[in-house]
């Protein structure tokens, strides 16, 4: 069994134990710890402000200066395809297949996602019959451009 499944069955057993039906992690982890749950060992300094640094790189934003719309500055691009390690590239320095890995990546998050919301609203759908059924639309088109809309509303407005 794998670690991440040691914790999935830890969280059920954490919810049989309690009888709570949401879920606190803080409150897991700690009921876990009092049961002898071996802990991890916490990242170094390094990685901490390493992670520090890449949350405020993803958030950093600069202006368009033809649309006058914000645009991410720093783009994420996997390393030799490993899926948690990235090295970043400043939008203006990209090259063509840097800002097509990095923004395909991206697209690609949003299928994933897009999938797991499809099967989760499938099966609720499927043990709720009696409850009027959810039935979210996939094509994000019309919602990206209402956004985008009202993005350029708000600053203008």
């Amino acid at each position: 069994m794998s670690k991440r499944q040691e914790r999935q069955r830890f969280i059920r057993y954490w919810q049989e134990q309690t009888g709570e039906k949401q879920i606190d992690m803080h409150k897991v982890a700690e009921f876990a710890k009092k049961k002898g749950w071996q802990m991890p060992t916490p990242p170094s300094e390094i990685d901490l402000l390493a992670k520090q640094f890449a949350d405020d790189a993803k958030a950093e934003s600069g202006i368009n200066k033809t649309t006058g719309r914000p645009y991410r500055v720093y783009h994420a691009l996997p390393v030799n395809g490993q899926l948690n390690l990235f090295v970043y590239v400043n939008i203006e320095d990209a090259t063509p297949r840097q800002m097509r890995m990095s923004l395909v990546n991206r697209r690609e998050q949003m299928v994933s996602d897009g999938v797991h919301i499809k099967d989760d609203q499938d099966h609720w759908n499927a043990i709720n019959p009696n409850e009027e059924q959810i039935d979210l639309p996939m094509d994000l088109s019309l919602d990206i451009d209402i956004r985008r809309a009202s993005d350029e509303q708000g600053e203008t407005g």
